[in-house]
C-alpha cells in the first residue's frame, strides 16, 4: 500500500456532503443517535451546534478511560480519540473549538479505517483551504500544513 506522511494514499474513499449529512449517514439514521450508540455518551444542549460538538467536551468526556474498561469501552474511546485527531490535525476547520461528526461513518468500524485512502482526502482539504485563503478576505490558514 502506498503512502505519504505514513497517512494511505490507496483504499476506498473519504467522502461525504455536508449539507446532506442527516441522510448521508447510516441510511437516514439520526446522526445523534448514532453518536450516543458509538460513544455511549451524549453532550449538554450547550455543547451542540448542529452537527458539531465542543472539543473540551469531547476532551473532558473521553480523558480518562476507566482502569476497568472492557473491549467495548476501549472502542469507543478509541473512536473518540479519532474523531479527535481528524477534527484537530487533519481536517482542521478556522474555530479550533468544535468537531463535526460527519467522521462518524469512518469510525463505527475500527478495523476499516487503515482500508481508507486518508492521505488523499487530507491533500484534498489541504487543498481546499489554501483555495480559500487565496480570497483576500481570509486571513488565516488551516488545514493539515504538516503536509506542506
Amino acid at each position: 500500500m502506498r503512502r505519504q506522511h505514513g497517512l494511505p494514499i490507496d483504499g476506498h474513499y473519504v467522502s461525504g456532503c455536508l449539507t446532506d449529512f442527516q441522510r448521508f449517514i447510516n441510511c437516514g439514521r439520526p446522526a445523534w443517535d448514532w453518536f450516543q450508540e458509538l460513544l455511549d455518551m451524549f453532550p449538554s444542549a450547550n455543547c451542540i451546534d448542529k452537527f458539531m460538538v465542543k472539543c473540551t467536551w469531547m476532551q473532558e468526556a473521553f480523558s480518562h478511560l476507566p482502569h476497568d474498561a472492557d473491549e467495548e469501552t476501549v472502542r469507543r474511546y478509541v473512536r473518540a480519540h479519532i474523531i479527535m485527531l481528524l477534527c484537530t490535525q487533519l481536517f482542521r476547520d478556522k474555530s479550533g473549538t468544535r468537531m463535526h461528526i460527519w467522521w462518524l461513518p469512518f469510525v463505527a468500524r475500527l478495523e476499516d479505517m487503515g482500508g481508507y485512502s486518508w492521505g488523499s482526502a487530507a491533500l484534498s482539504w489541504l487543498y481546499r483551504c489554501l483555495c480559500r485563503v487565496a480570497n483576500r478576505n481570509v486571513v488565516k490558514l488551516v488545514g493539515p500544513l504538516k503536509l506542506l
